[in-house]
């Protein structure tokens, strides 16, 4: 909060306590108008001085910085020092503090007493609030730093993908050129368009759904030209996915993955790419006959990878089970949009 709108609050606060208690006090003791604005207006600014000297002076410099015992020996010097000074202030005006209703003063040691049980009131109020606010303050302060981490994590957890992805495409493309394939330059031009999506419109935390399953398409279509007429996946989107958003190059990595260490060439068991949409709900489900002989021999981040930013993306809002059996590799995934 503003310094301007913390001074507002608290100067509303101050003119409504006191207003309130001189109502109060009028009702209760019928006193004069005069003798009303000597005892509510003068204690209570002498009160609130004692306030702000704790709120703003003795904690900040002595409590915060643990110095227990000389905040307790300052706290004890200003509760007798402002008791003295009630004192004094209401022997200048006796016939409004220090008189009682049949003519007898007040003596010296009930009057002190009051005050200090008064003062300590305002101690304590000002310690509640100032302790309470450096909660709030330490609580912001750490959730924005909570907030930084996790957005600094998602960043690199993203970045990871476009190195990851480019060696892996470009890998394919180099064996079309190697076998000097007339699709090469085609397979160029596929993955500029892939790239230029991943560049220019991932950058956001939610594209359209409709954008990022385009993208998968480009993706598989890569692949096709890299197989050529023996690559076999059979991908269908059920539901409406003009309305829904997701988190971007979220489910590419599934799909790089059955790719990688699946068998596409065979028409018997093709990859089975499967989305349906239902109102916020999108269900993932993939399925690709294992491979046993290709494996990646550097060591894959991608699923590590799509698993740390489900968990910080969508924190109990997502199911992902992963069946990896002898032959045949499942993944599906549950997601609430």
């Amino acid at each position: 909060m503003k310094l301007s709108w913390q001074i507002f609050w608290h100067v509303f606060v101050w003119v409504l306590l006191v207003g309130f208690f001189m109502l109060i006090v009028h009702n209760a003791d019928k006193l004069s108008t005069e003798n009303l604005v000597v005892l509510v207006l003068l204690y209570g600014i002498i009160n609130i001085s004692l306030f702000y000297l704790n709120y703003l002076g003795l904690i900040p410099l002595f409590l915060d910085k643990k110095k227990y015992g000389i905040y307790a020996a300052t706290i004890v010097a200003a509760v007798i020092v402002y008791g003295f000074g009630k004192y004094g202030i209401g022997l200048i005006f006796k016939q409004f503090i220090l008189t009682r209703a049949k003519g007898e003063l007040i003596s010296f040691g009930h009057y002190f007493l009051t005050t200090v049980f008064t003062s300590l009131v305002f101690l304590f109020l000002s310690a509640v609030l100032k302790f309470t606010g450096d909660w709030f303050l330490n609580e912001r302060i750490q959730r924005d730093l909570e907030n930084q981490r996790l957005s600094a994590e998602l960043a690199f957890l993203k970045s990871q993908i476009n190195p990851h992805f480019l060696f892996n495409s470009l890998n394919s493309i180099y064996s079309l050129a190697y076998q000097r394939s007339e699709t090469t330059p085609e397979a160029i031009l596929k993955l500029s368009e892939i790239m230029r999506y991943m560049l220019y419109e991932s950058n956001d935390n939610k594209v359209d759904l409709e954008k990022e399953l385009q993208y998968l398409q480009s993706y598989i279509d890569l692949q096709k030209i890299r197989f050529g007429d023996k690559a076999y996946i059979d991908f269908k989107v059920q539901g409406n996915v003009g309305s829904q958003q997701i988190a971007p190059l979220l489910l590419v990595a599934f799909v790089e993955n059955a790719f990688k260490h699946g068998v596409a060439n065979n028409p018997l068991t093709p990859i089975r790419l499967l989305i349906d949409v239902d109102d916020a709900h999108l269900h993932f489900y993939m399925q690709n006959k294992k491979h046993m002989n290709n494996r990646d021999t550097v060591g894959g981040i991608g699923l590590n990878n799509v698993q740390r930013r489900l968990n910080l993306l969508y924190p109990g809002k997502y199911n992902l089970v992963v069946n990896d059996e002898m032959d045949t590799y499942t993944v599906e995934l549950s997601l609430v949009l």
